[in-house]
């Protein structure tokens, strides 16, 4: 195993927290102010489109031409530090973990990494893969998973995947990749299914590869 690729939000944090729910409102308040429609209309929108593209911000730039830099910015701007703080617990978990580590994220390498920093854990990912990254075309669109690989210069099966959504490990799965879902989701296919971070000791010693 060459690399572990972490998704961020709600991986690396519990999503109880409620970060990524502050997220989304910030989202809605961005459709509802940009494209001046209805309140009632925003949320159905906004998952529609994070269905069919994989983020709303997919949607809105196909549909709508909006800039992905003032969408980033607008919807990331966020006081972290008033919901995550230093995690000596994660940190040392990552420090324990031999295995080089990087971010592969549908959000900004911005927002990365303000959360890694705020977290105390950015030297622990010397590579962020953001949608920018991908030319805004998000996860689960299998061209962006190989895109990650082709910049690590590795084969899928060299790679270990950890993600809160089942969807976003599928296409992982069939490029070889070994999955781990994080969270009470139910999803077949997928390798190993954990209640939080923290259980990917366990998943590592199952697979031979703890130090």
């Amino acid at each position: 195993m060459r690399y572990i690729i972490f998704d961020l939000d709600n991986t690396l944090y519990p999503k109880e927290i409620g970060l990524f729910t502050l997220v989304d409102q910030r989202i809605n308040e961005y459709i509802k102010t940009r494209l001046d429609i209805d309140h009632d209309l925003v949320e159905n929108l906004r998952l529609n489109y994070m269905d069919e593209y994989g983020t709303t911000l997919g949607g809105l730039i196909v549909h709508h031409e909006v800039d992905p830099d003032e969408y980033l910015n607008f919807v990331h701007d966020i006081d972290l530090e008033e919901i995550l703080s230093d995690d000596l617990e994660l940190r040392g978990l990552l420090e324990r973990i031999a295995i080089d580590k990087v971010i592969f994220t549908n959000g900004s390498s911005n927002h990365a990494t303000r959360v890694l920093k705020t977290l105390g854990i950015k030297d622990c990912f010397p590579r962020i893969f953001d949608i920018k990254f991908m030319d805004y075309v998000a996860k689960p669109a299998p061209r962006s998973y190989q895109k990650v690989l082709d910049a690590l210069g590795v084969d899928g099966t060299e790679c270990l995947l950890i993600e809160d959504l089942a969807r976003n490990l599928l296409p992982a799965k069939r490029l070889g990749m070994t999955t781990v879902l994080i969270g009470e989701e139910k999803s077949s296919g997928i390798d190993f299914t954990i209640e939080d971070i923290f259980g990917i000791d366990r998943v590592l010693d199952k697979m031979g590869l703890s130090d």
